[in-house]
Parts: C-alpha cells; structure tokens; sequence
C-alpha cells in the first residue's frame, strides 16, 4: 500500500511539474499576442496521462534491494507543442487572448486540486507514522 501511495504522490509531482511548465508557456503566448508570425504553444500532459494509464501492463518490482528498479512511469514527461494551424490575423499570429486566459484559469484550478490531493496523501501518511489511524 505504502508504495502505492508513492508512486501516486509521484504521479501527481509529475502532474504539478506539467502544470508549472504548461503557465510557463501560457505567459509565454500571452506575451506574444501582438508579435508578428507567433504560434501559440501548449502542453498536453492529459492526453500522455490518459493514454499511459490505458496502455501500461504489469507493473516491475524488484525482489532483491541489489536489483536496478524500473520506473514504469518513467518515460511521462510533458511536451511543448506548436500550434502550426493559420490564423485570422493578416500577421500569422494565432493566439487569442481570451482563449489563453481560459487556459490559465483552467491551469490553475488544476494545479490547486493536485496540491490539494498530495497534501491530504502526505496527512495520512503522516497520522500512519504517528499511529494516529
């Protein structure tokens, strides 16, 4: 169980990580709203996630501490994409203003949630440890 619960913390660290990155990039779009020839960028970590838990089968443990460890969730890591797609400016800049303040929004709403989430997993770990269960 107890492992478990770290490879969930894990996850969500990864969650926050993409989260951080993901405001990083829609400051970034934001800034660049009136420069010439922008492309707005994004980060999809949801989609990498769904697909990862979908597809991801037996899960390797090791049965001796001298084994090397795999990290099954190893290869999830956020990526920075472009949004090549044309634009209704006649300067080929594609970000709309109120679609990436939505996003920032958004972001943040999620970003709070997974603090919520990792906060209460580390309380209960915390009571465990104590032997307050």
């Amino acid at each position: 169980m107890l492992n478990r619960d770290f490879n969930s913390i894990d996850m969500q660290r990864r969650a926050l990580d993409a989260s951080w990155l993901r405001q990083r990039v829609l400051s970034n779009n934001i800034a660049n709203v009136d420069t010439p020839g922008y492309k707005r960028q994004d980060v999809d970590f949801e989609s990498m996630l769904r697909d990862y838990m979908t597809t991801r089968k037996v899960q390797m443990t090791t049965t001796d501490p001298r084994h090397i460890g795999v990290a099954a969730n190893a290869a999830l890591q956020a990526h920075v994409t472009t949004d090549k797609s044309t634009s209704m400016r006649l300067d080929g800049n594609n970000v709309n203003i109120d679609v990436e303040m939505a996003a920032v929004a958004q972001n943040a709403i999620k970003y709070n949630a997974v603090t919520a989430q990792i906060n209460g997993q580390i309380k209960r770990l915390k009571a465990a440890i104590r032997g307050d269960v």
